[in-house]
């Protein structure tokens, strides 16, 4: 190996270019078609989602749908597609509609009419009927039906509920099972798991019978029911005892045993529709469950019968899993994994002969792994002596060594009840392999330790989330790993908040901070934001207008004269969530006090970027920021 050569933080050479990253693909999810042996699987290929399916692996992958774009559309989305009987069924981008396109080609139909918007199908096992979330042009949220012919006006099944998502078909076809959810709970705050039996009309869609509610409330979440091929057994992931754990209901009995222990938490927060982070296999003996401990993934296989547990040792690599599917037929599963130095992929594996396949890559994996940087899971003390976790990176470089400390760049995840983890970070790479150390801050109230964690945030978001990050600055000074003097904040969304608020509260914490559609007036987002989040607020700062002192407190805006280092925002003009008159605002209050700053706004994105032409803008120009306030200042 070549001596490395001398260079200064922060400019080194990097192989991960802006280019790079907008070329990289979004790997989506996985399924597999009932036969067994198709994989169907999404892609996101700068603003569009695109279907594609393989047969077998001596078959080429081929496009479905290829003039379509393919984006369910219900809250943050999720629920993009379904297989089944050798069709594939399909939300289509804008409309909202419903399609169906046989796997062996052909041309797509709608079978249902462009009203509202549709995620989540799931199709019936004898292949008749598809039950799919619809949210209305009000955002009314319902369970409905549909014929897979579509010959049918769609019927609702169940409403009255604010939210729905992952409904279930029972393996006979006889009963459904979903969760729902009201305001003000988030699903993670507390959800219901409902079950009924289908009644079948002569030749007329199927209605529901009496609904059961058979677990969680309103301080219990639950999620991802399914039911085990003998029909026998309800599986779901619950948070009763404090940790999200895979339970098992005998529906006979209504029993219930835990499969998963604590410590060990199975259940991501439920931002999007679809999620799946366990799967029953064919024969219905074992479970395949992706587990999440100290910010790492670890996939395992359990036994349904004992809840006795072994590592797939070959998958050790992937720290990070998501949409786990088995296959019908096979011991086979897929899952879309990525690691700390290891770009998303959709991994096939089979649990008889421990062979695995690589279906699809995010990228062309082109730099070697000696040159990105690796994972460190890393804890330290808050201000008021509390523990608190994060991921660290170190420079990373196979060409340059850097002398003194280097800067560091703090990544605040959004949500804020999300999780930064261990898989595939390009922004991380993006910075470590120029010289830069980065910590991933996972707060107070961040999801993957336990829900009295998560639950910390309850009333102090603004508080800890900025408290923590301040105190990961200093834990990493005094440990000689980061240059105090050059340090950044980064993070969008809610992530975006929290770097305003940390300039607006600690101005000299950080050197510069970089924020993106982050929240800037909480009367305004209180107000103005979509349905899913229109009461997460009276979690996170209390109700209206008794807490109306506290979102006058965390309103950046108000207090944006406290801003005294540079900052640079981000803004996409269609975002709904955070609308651009937060960003116009703070940016216009930074003029006024003359702040050094910064902003873009992006025509055609949304929350978050999708487009090539804005992805690759976007490093190049955080790039040349930080190099301006942060290297050379």
């Amino acid at each position: 190996m070549p001596e490395k050569t001398e260079s200064p933080f922060g400019l080194w050479t990097s192989p991960i270019t802006p280019r790079s990253l907008a070329e990289d693909r979004r790997l989506e999810a996985a399924r597999w078609d009932s036969d067994g042996r198709t994989i169907v699987w999404l892609e996101g290929r700068s603003g569009r989602g695109v279907l594609l399916a393989q047969s077998s692996p001596a078959d080429a992958p081929r496009e479905l749908a290829p003039d379509w774009d393919v984006r369910a559309e219900v809250a943050y989305g999720g629920g993009d597609f379904a297989a089944h009987g050798g069709c594939v069924y399909f939300v289509v981008h804008k409309t909202g509609r419903l399609y169906r396109l046989a796997l062996s080609g052909g041309r797509a139909r709608p079978i249902t009419p462009a009203f509202g918007k549709a995620a989540s199908p799931a199709v019936s096992p004898d292949g008749r009927w598809v039950v799919y979330v619809h949210q209305d042009d009000e955002e009314n949220d319902r369970l409905a039906i549909v014929d897979t012919e579509g010959s049918h006006w769609p019927q609702v099944l169940a409403s009255g509920r604010d939210f729905y998502m992952q409904p279930a078909w029972s393996p006979d076809g006889k009963r459904l099972a979903w969760i729902a959810w009201d305001q003000p709970q988030m699903p993670w705050d507390g959800a219901l798991l409902c079950s009924a039996r289908i009644v079948l009309n002569d030749g007329i869609l199927p209605r529901l019978g009496e609904v059961e509610v058979l677990a969680g409330g309103p301080e219990v979440a639950v999620q991802q029911p399914e039911f085990t091929p003998d029909g026998r057994y309800l599986l779901f992931i619950s948070d009763e005892t404090g940790w999200g754990r895979i339970a098992r209901m005998d529906l006979r009995t209504r029993d219930c045993r835990w499969l998963t222990p604590e410590g060990i938490d199975y259940g991501p927060p439920a931002w999007v529709q679809g999620m799946r982070s366990y799967a029953i296999t064919h024969e219905g003996r074992h479970v395949v469950a992706a587990g999440s401990c100290l910010g790492r993934h670890m996939l395992s296989r359990i036994d349904l019968a004992t809840g006795e547990s072994s590592t797939i040792e070959p998958l050790a690599e992937y720290h990070e899993v998501a949409q786990i599917a088995t296959s019908p037929q096979t011991g086979r599963f897929v899952f879309v994994g990525s690691g700390p130095s290891l770009p998303p992929r959709v991994v096939e594996h089979d649990l008889e002969s421990s062979a695995t396949r690589i279906v699809a890559r995010a990228s062309a994996e082109a730099v070697r792994p000696d040159a990105l940087a690796q994972c460190e899971p890393v804890s330290w003390t808050s201000s008021d002596g509390e523990e608190v976790h994060g991921l660290f990176y170190a420079p990373a470089s196979d060409r340059f060594v850097g002398a003194g400390k280097p800067p560091l760049v703090v990544l605040v995840h959004g949500g804020p009840t999300s999780q930064a983890r261990a898989g595939w970070n390009s922004q991380v790479q993006f910075f470590a392999t120029r010289g830069y150390a980065v910590l991933l801050v996972n707060y107070r109230g961040s999801t993957g330790y336990g829900r009295q964690y998560m639950l910390t945030l309850r009333g102090n978001w603004g508080r800890y989330d900025v408290e923590d990050c301040v105190a990961a600055v200093g834990h990493f000074a005094a440990a000689g790993r980061i240059d105090p003097s050059r340090t950044v904040i980064m993070g969008g969304s809610a992530g975006g908040f929290t770097v305003l608020q940390t300039m607006i509260d600690h101005p000299e914490a950080f050197a510069a901070g970089v924020c993106l559609y982050g929240v800037a007036n909480q009367f305004h987002l209180a107000s103005q934001t979509h349905k899913f989040e229109a009461r997460y607020l009276d979690s996170l700062l209390g109700p209206l207008p008794e807490a109306a002192p506290r979102y006058r407190q965390r309103s950046p805006v108000l207090h944006a004269d406290r801003i005294r280092r540079p900052v640079a925002i981000f803004q996409g003009d269609l975002d709904r969530v955070v609308p651009r008159e937060q960003s116009d605002a703070i940016v216009e209050a930074l003029r006024r006090n003359r702040t050094p700053h910064l902003y873009h706004v992006y025509e055609g994105e949304g929350h978050g970027w999708r487009k090539r032409e804005t992805i690759e803008h976007f490093y190049r120009t955080v790039e040349s920021f930080l190099r301006q306030y942060v290297l050379f200042a």
